[in-house]
């Protein structure tokens, strides 16, 4: 197992930014305000040569009520119990607070071996005055850093070498920087290109499949992750817009590997006035590029929004999976009727995806979620499927026979040559003499017709058109 470090302290000591340098990537969102982080957040990274699992947690508050303040660091405390060690970060600047003090009594009571980390230390001055007061708490001696410039990263790694496992440095000495997670890797670099070369169809199924929940605020969103997972892995409550960061979980569904994302609401573009917001918001369009599967969960009683028809379209634009979630089922009397309304907004809207599946459910009580996983799963069979060329192209020969494109400049636009370049979604590349003069409605044909053919679900079907090569151009 990798190291698990989680990084601690009261809000807006930097603890976001140095989870970021240490991840080598911008993964969590940084804002000058404090508590921009509610959940806690994981992601491999590296402590110069030692590959560690990072826990970015919410900043400690002594809250024990019902607040949202409270929630925060009950989360805090959850991620703690899976640290194998605890970077508690101060503030530099602002010198040891109360805050500071009670926090560090508390991360003593939890047995975890703790490294005190000054921050905002960018020049001699901070670096005197803040490690001096840090001593007061307890801690041993602290370590100077500054996550906004990288400095103090080795004087860090030598703090925390003694709690390194014996075999984990050995094998880690010389050896090149991979990072440990890959599914994680997998959802920080959107690595999932089908390679027909190498045909890795093992490996594939080995991988876990992408699930973002995605949707208006309010709609449920967190509440479906949790009931999934069986536990509260994220917060919940009545504010809005209580999710900020995209926060994954590794689960497993029927002895398939999952990885869950929760995403902060989507609201209209022109509601939007504050950069915070922003920021949560582009990084849910992050979580919908690198998914396979987007649940689009929506709230049954407040009814479809203009909001959750453009989300669905962006969701078919990206070629994602799409699965409407109707959430909150149990609440509605007339259920056939609204059902009915439902269906038509979105096969009007999409009619590109003809028929998407749409579940009801209940995420507070649990109900059919086993329904909903498994029309993920009907989904994922015809997003990775494949086709024959030789069979492809038999059956492009008989579309043509039976509905020729149109003429260009009174002469036939000969369609020559049709095959399957990619997977996820399903890619064709159809060579043809004139590409640029193939009306959008001939490509919607071609489409519905592979659709028909292959028994393809309601998934987004790519075609790509490129020019043919003329035999007798070269000619003299």
């Amino acid at each position: 197992m990798t190291f698990t470090l989680a990084i601690v302290g009261r809000p807006n000591v930097g603890k976001s930014t140095l989870f970021n340098r240490l991840a080598k990537k911008k993964m969590a969102i940084v804002d000058d305000r404090p508590g921009v982080t509610r959940d806690w957040r994981e992601a491999p990274g590296w402590l110069l040569d030692q590959p560690v699992r990072l826990l970015d947690t919410a900043g400690l508050e002594d809250r024990f009520d019902g607040s949202m303040e409270a929630r925060m660091r009950k989360q805090t405390e959850a991620a703690i119990v899976q640290a194998d060690a605890v970077l508690f970060v101060v503030d530099g600047r602002d010198g040891i607070t109360p805050v500071d003090q009670h926090f560090a009594q508390w991360l003593r009571k939890t047995g975890k071996p703790i490294v005190l980390a000054v921050n905002k230390c960018d020049h001699q001055g901070v670096v005197d005055a803040g490690t001096a007061d840090a001593y007061a708490l307890g801690l041993g001696e602290p370590v100077a850093i500054s996550s906004a410039h990288g400095f103090g990263l080795e004087d860090l790694y030598e703090a925390f070498r003694p709690f390194f496992k014996e075999e984990e440095i050995a094998e880690d000495e010389g050896a090149d920087r991979t990072l440990i997670d890959l599914a994680i890797l997998d959802e920080i670099e959107g690595k999932d290109d089908f390679d027909f070369a190498q045909g890795r169809d093992e490996e594939e199924e080995e991988k876990p499949i992408k699930v973002a929940i995605v949707g208006r605020p309010n709609a449920g969103k967190s509440t479906l992750m949790n009931a999934l997972l069986g536990f509260d892995r994220v917060m919940t409550g009545p504010e809005a817009g209580m999710t900020r960061d995209a926060i994954a979980a590794a689960w497993e569904w029927q002895g398939r590997k999952f990885r869950l994302v929760d995403t902060a609401g989507m609201r209209r573009k022109a509601r939007i006035n504050d950069r915070l917001e922003q920021m949560s918001v582009d990084d849910t369009l992050r979580a919908i590029r690198l998914a396979h599967a987007v649940l689009l969960v929506i709230d049954a009683e407040r009814g479809i929004d203009t909001q959750d028809l453009q989300i669905a379209r962006h969701i078919e634009e990206e070629g994602r999976m799409l699965i409407i979630v109707v959430n909150k089922w149990d609440l509605i009397t007339d259920k056939q009727k609204l059902r009915d309304e439902f269906r038509d907004r979105f096969n009007t809207s999409l009619g590109q995806l003809p028929n998407v599946p749409m579940v009801t459910i209940s995420a507070e009580n649990k109900s059919n979620l086993d329904t909903m996983m498994k029309a993920v799963m009907d989904n994922y069979g015809g997003w990775t499927k494949r086709v024959p060329t030789a069979g492809l192209n038999k059956w492009l020969d008989g579309a043509v026979s039976h509905h020729p494109p149109p003429l260009v400049g009174g002469r036939p636009n000969s369609l020559r040559y049709m095959a399957q370049i990619n997977i996820k979604p399903p890619t064709f590349v159809l060579w043809c003499v004139h590409p640029k003069e193939l009306p959008d409605a001939y490509q919607r044909y071609l489409i519905n017709g592979l659709r028909e053919r292959y028994d393809f679900p309601p998934i987004p079907i790519r075609l790509l058109l490129r020019k043919s090569k003329n035999p007798y151009a070269d000619r003299k």
